[in-house]
């Protein structure tokens, strides 16, 4: 990968992480913010909204956590290797999940494992 890719996946991951963080300030001020409703109906509702919030909020937070590990790659310079096979991941791949750390090949054999344990476990 050239330096302007690397420059362009760069700026990207930068961009989504202050996206992500930004939102994730708004979820903790909007929490924060809450004032208890004296109606249960009301209460519900909110904390059903709360639930669905704080569990985007973890996805969230889980994707800055991977948005800090393909940062340190690509200073690193292993950004756009498969840490399984060392081969190139694809810029297309990368396009599509620029936090990839497999090919498209290694991350189907991964899949095919996770499910093959899965069902040998009856889940």
């Amino acid at each position: 990968m050239n330096a302007a890719q690397l420059a362009f996946f760069r700026q990207r991951l930068l961009n989504e992480r202050a996206e992500l963080a930004a939102h994730l300030r708004e979820v903790k001020t909007s929490i924060a913010s809450h004032e208890r409703d004296s109606d249960e109906a009301d209460q519900a509702s909110f904390e059903e909204e709360l639930r669905l919030a704080l569990r985007q909020a973890d996805r969230e937070s889980r994707l800055i956590t991977n948005i800090d590990a393909a940062l340190k790659r690509i200073e690193s310079g292993d950004y756009g290797y498969c840490e399984e096979t060392g081969e190139p991941i694809g810029l297309q791949r990368l396009l599509f999940r620029p936090t990839a750390k497999l090919s498209i090949e290694a991350k189907e054999r991964q899949e095919r494992k996770e499910h093959h344990f899965r069902k040998a476990r009856g889940e």
